[in-house]
């Protein structure tokens, strides 16, 4: 019902920027906390950031001043720009939402299906 498609990443240089999107369809009442995880091999998935319908927003600590969360809620989309990227950061980045499909006020979870992202030395 509701479907996340991210775009955005690649391969880039440490030291390098990125910017991802992620863009929610389908049959939406309202969204509310969108965020980004990761996850890199061998490692479990990780939230990297998160804004909530209120304006409130997270960093994990590995990230934070390199990366600033965004939304457009009209479009229903989320971004994440990510600056100063380390090698470390090579990992697939999944976008997910909580979302309300049916009007009801009850939420879902929702992913897309992942961006890979590579930081190269």
């Amino acid at each position: 019902q509701v479907q996340l498609v991210e775009s955005g990443g690649g391969l880039v240089q440490a030291g390098g920027s990125l910017r991802l999107s992620c863009a929610a369809s389908g049959t939406i009442f309202s969204i509310h906390t969108m965020a980004w995880y990761r996850q890199a091999p061998g490692k479990q998935r990780e939230l990297v950031a998160s804004s909530t319908g209120g304006g409130s927003t997270y960093y994990a600590d590995s990230m934070k001043g390199r990366i600033t969360v965004s939304r457009d809620n009209a479009k229903n989309m989320v971004y994440l720009q990510m600056n100063s990227l380390k090698t470390e950061d090579t990992a697939v980045y999944y976008c997910n939402t909580d979302a309300d499909p049916t009007g009801r006020g009850l939420l879902f979870r929702y992913w897309g299906q992942g961006t890979q992202v590579t930081v190269s030395s």
